[in-house]
């Protein structure tokens, strides 16, 4: 397979450095993509560079995920308008941890003709003497090119500045390159496009120092339709860790995607051919109601990120949410499905409780003249089921798994009520 090939027509390539086509044709050749623990998990931005080694790897080509655990330790001013907190060497390393499980799902690291590497640059760079740094790789960059990067000018012109420590943060990336050079014979840097300078800094510095070329490819920094930042929600940071971001809500990111977002979506993040994404995307343009190609994606997505069991759950608990009945629903769906609404307990009465009294208590109203007022209007449901009496009393035995009501004020507002032993 031809790798430049494939990430062009799924409109992966934002900028490249001279010759990189040609050396991918060539034959195999190894490459990699850096990824940064300054977070206990990566984030659905980071699926782009994770598909991008991906199809590294399907296409013949060797891959190698750097885990930044040295680098995490200075930060990225890449893409930054202040300088970041910095970790402790043991949050750093908490993290690496993590996203080492994370990329594992994409990359293979058996396989027989071009296995992935997974290298933390802790490795190398905790061990690197400050002169030894400033002699074998500070002498081989000029100051003034350092300063005529971009993300260097905003820093310097914002009023917090640059510190020395991230404006070294280029150097050490470039080392990263030429140790990675020297060790694997690796030729091939990609990124997303914020990175580019990162990328040219590492291949200047091997060319100055080893004679040999090196190439680069940088990434589209991703944008939705209608402007939204992408991977963000009202509920924040969509996460691929499960217990930060749960399955069905990791599900449900995807399904709502913008019609006009998910045939890019469902290149720039599966792997399904050419042929079945302009199928796809035909049978969204008859039927846009249906979301044909959203929820593909989602089911896609989170089979490679969650697995085929979490993902055909997410599905499940969606269809059934859908029908309006959630006593169809388990209950571990129902936490999966409403895991950010108010929640609060009840104790257990045989005898059960007066819905008013249910609803105020629970802050479900703010009092019980307004649980009064709400049900005589036909706005209060308990379990899906409409409460037409004030003077109803809610059962134990009507709970889900004898555990949960799901009460909806009006006609989205949902709330969680759990039984708890009195």
């Amino acid at each position: 397979m031809d790798l430049y090939g494939e990430l062009a027509w799924r409109g992966l390539v934002s900028g490249e450095t001279e010759g990189v086509r040609e050396a991918l044709a060539r034959g195999p050749l190894t490459g990699y993509i850096g990824f940064d623990p300054s977070a206990p998990s990566l984030h659905v931005g980071s699926l782009l560079v994770m598909t991008a080694l991906a199809h590294m790897q399907r296409c013949g080509h060797s891959p190698i995920a750097v885990v930044g655990g040295g680098t995490g330790l200075i930060g990225d001013p890449s893409g930054k308008t202040a300088e970041r907190q910095l970790l402790t060497a043991e949050q750093v390393e908490a993290n690496v941890q993590g996203i080492r499980g994370q990329l594992s799902r994409f990359l293979d690291f058996e396989s027989a003709s071009a296995p992935a590497r997974l290298i933390d640059n802790a490795e190398w760079l905790t061990k690197l003497g400050a002169i030894e740094f400033m002699r074998d790789v500070g002498k081989h960059f000029s100051v003034n090119a350092m300063l005529a990067k971009d993300s260097v000018k905003r820093r310097i012109e914002s009023e917090e500045g640059i510190t020395y420590t991230e404006f070294s943060y280029s150097l050490l990336q470039a080392y990263d390159f030429l140790v990675l050079f020297d060790r694997f014979s690796c030729t091939f840097q990609m990124g997303g496009s914020d990175q580019w300078g990162n990328i040219t800094a590492g291949m200047d510095l091997i060319r100055r120092v080893r004679g040999a070329r090196t190439y680069g490819l940088v990434l589209p920094l991703i944008t939705t339709a209608s402007g939204t930042k992408f991977g963000k929600t009202e509920a924040g940071t969509v996460w691929l860790d499960p217990t930060l971001t749960k399955p069905y809500e990791f599900y449900q990111f995807w399904l709502n995607t913008d019609d006009r977002d998910a045939p890019k979506y469902l290149k720039f993040f599966t792997f399904l051919s050419r042929d079945r994404i302009a199928e796809l995307e035909a049978a969204s343009g008859r039927e846009p109601e249906k979301r044909i190609a959203q929820r593909e994606l989602a089911r896609e997505v989170t089979r490679l990120v969650h697995g085929d069991s979490a993902a055909a759950e997410a599905e499940a608990a969606a269809r059934k949410l859908f029908s309006g009945d959630v006593t169809a629903m388990s209950l571990q769906e129902l936490l999966q499905v409403f895991p950010n609404v108010p929640s609060s307990t009840a104790r257990y009465a045989a005898e059960g409780w007066p819905v008013v009294d249910l609803l105020a208590s629970c802050g479900v109203t703010s009092s019980k003249g307004e649980a009064t007022r709400l049900i005589r209007s036909g706005g209060i449901y308990v379990n899906s089921r409409r409460v037409t009496d004030e003077k109803e009393r809610v059962r134990p035995e009507q709970a889900i798994e004898g555990q949960l009501f799901v009460v909806r004020k009006g006609k989205k507002d949902n709330f969680l009520i759990r039984i708890v032993p009195d």
